[in-house]
């Protein structure tokens, strides 16, 4: 999530279908069709300058459904979260999920994996990550982010420190997140392990990070001479440092990299491409979690209000247990089911900050039904796109002043969870998309909630945590990230933060 030879073959078949004169029509039933101005490539530049923007002017233009032409390739994209499921739930035979996930892992990862199946993995992988193996998960979650953000003398000792919150967040949950599924340096811990595990997994987030700054840029083929060379360095460096030779040794392994591990020698997949494949799920495990914290905690810090109803509610877990931060091995299963709050503003933040695409390509020559009953008519070879960061989760129609952050909005006034919301006077089903949905649900949903939560008590509950500046403003959003999940800031946020003796 390089081009192989079938994606290489559409691409030589779309060029030919843009000669074509034929092609620059609309066939009756079809959507609205958009060339652009500029052969082959149509609006592929402005799609890859801000393709927020771009989708925005072409619904304005077309409505929730058109099709637009993009270095080569007809994309139609669909903006009406009523028809959603209609995509998402729609079988392989017509609409391949399978596809375009492959292309980018070999892009990216340079991951060839012999008979890949995509909906066999997740069924192999679910398991790993329920019932009891959740709560294990879960549970060393807790130590290893304790580990992370707790471990360091420099850091117990109570002074002031400066970090930007971005690298605070993703560094920790990144760190902390790699030490729970790949194992630690022993077991039981000592003092002189931890300092290892704190030394080893900021080595690889720190070689990782040098990878993902650069992977809106691989995912598109676009990165110069002297990029590539770096990219080279870096997963070559990552490949070693995740090769199962050097995981066999750690200890406390979690069950879902035993799993993945034998999947991967089932397939028949090499040593070396295993150690590739690692890399790759530390990306598609890890990569948001830390951006999903930034956001969550820089809104709270902005908002007076919405911190003081956060921090009551996790006051109440410190009251349960009876013992302060520093001597709670895992909090309670039961707390971390229970803050309403808290759920709320990650549904509010991840509404804000949530923007993957969700593709689909189509097989066969097809009619798409919508929910308002119109049908449109799909060509074999075409790729179809929902965007849900522009439609539900910024659509005002659904939202009152959806560009703002409003902790509660996800709240009824008794404070249950909030899921009536409309659009077109119809209650919505799929309102807020940031896990995916359909065949595209994360499976790891549950682990990464509570891992989020985790995180943001430990920084609110035992550290004192504020913004160098109280006026910062919320930064921007590096636009090249738009399709790969969650947004990154094009600059980090500067905070202040001691640990509470």
């Amino acid at each position: 999530m390089l081009t192989s030879s079938p994606q290489a073959a559409q691409a030589g078949t779309r060029e030919l279908a843009w000669i074509s004169p034929l092609r620059h029509l609309r066939r009756p039933g079809e959507p609205p069709l958009d060339l652009g101005s500029i052969p082959w490539l149509g609006h592929a530049l402005e799609f890859g300058r801000d393709v927020a923007s771009f989708l925005t002017r072409m619904k304005d233009k077309h409505g929730d459904i058109f099709t637009v032409l993009l270095g080569g390739r007809y994309v139609t994209v669909l903006l009406d979260p009523h028809s959603y499921d209609k995509v998402m739930w729609e079988p392989r035979t017509r609409l391949d999920f399978h596809a375009y996930a492959v292309l980018l892992m070999e892009r990216i990862f340079s991951v060839q994996l012999p008979h890949y199946d995509p909906s066999n993995e997740k069924a192999k992988m679910k398991p790993t990550l329920e019932h009891s193996n959740l709560q294990a998960l879960t549970d060393a979650m807790y130590a290893n982010l304790h580990t992370v953000l707790r471990g360091d003398p420099a850091e117990a000792a109570g002074d002031w420190h400066e970090s930007g919150l971005f690298e605070f967040c993703y560094s920790g949950l990144l760190r902390a997140g790699y030490l729970t599924l790949f194992g630690v340096e022993a077991s039981p811990g000592t003092l002189e392990s931890q300092a290892q595990d704190r030394t080893h997994s900021a080595n690889i987030f720190h070689t990782f990070r040098q990878l993902d700054l650069l992977l809106p840029k691989l995912a598109r083929g676009s990165l110069s001479a002297g990029e590539k060379d770096q990219v080279r360095s870096v997963r070559g460096h990552l490949w070693k440092l995740l090769s199962p030779a050097r995981v066999a040794t750690r200890a406390l392994r979690s069950s879902w990299l035993e799993s993945y591990l034998l999947h991967l020698e089932e397939m028949g997949a090499s040593v070396e491409m295993q150690g590739r494949a690692l890399v790759l799920q530390l990306w598609a495990t890890q990569g948001n979690m830390g951006p999903a914290a930034f956001w969550l905690l820089l809104f709270l810090l902005k908002n007076p209000e919405a911190l003081a109803a956060v921090r009551r509610e996790l006051q109440c877990i410190l009251c349960q247990p009876g013992q302060p931060v520093s001597q709670m091995s895992a909090l309670p299963p039961k707390a971390l089911d229970s803050t309403p709050v808290l759920d709320s503003v990650l549904s509010e933040s991840l509404r804000l900050t949530a923007a993957p695409f969700i593709t689909r390509e189509v097989v066969v020559d097809m009619a798409l039904p919508l929910a308002d009953g119109r049908e449109f008519s799909l060509r074999r070879g075409d790729r179809l796109l929902l965007f849900p960061f522009l439609s539900p989760q910024r659509d005002p129609e659904i939202y009152t002043d959806p560009e703002a952050f409003k902790y509660n909005r996800f709240l009824n006034p008794e404070g249950t969870e909030k899921k009536d919301f409309y659009k077109g006077g119809k209650q919505l089903k799929n309102y807020n998309l940031p896990w995916g949905a359909g065949h595209n649900q994360c499976l790891g949903k549950n682990f990464a909630i509570y891992s989020l939560k985790q995180f943001v008590f430990l920084a609110l509950m035992h550290f004192d945590l504020k913004l160098v500046r109280a006026d910062e403003e919320i930064p921007e959003f590096d636009l090249s990230r738009y399709g790969f999940g969650l947004m990154q800031p094009k600059n980090d946020v500067l905070v202040r933060y001691r640990a509470q003796l």
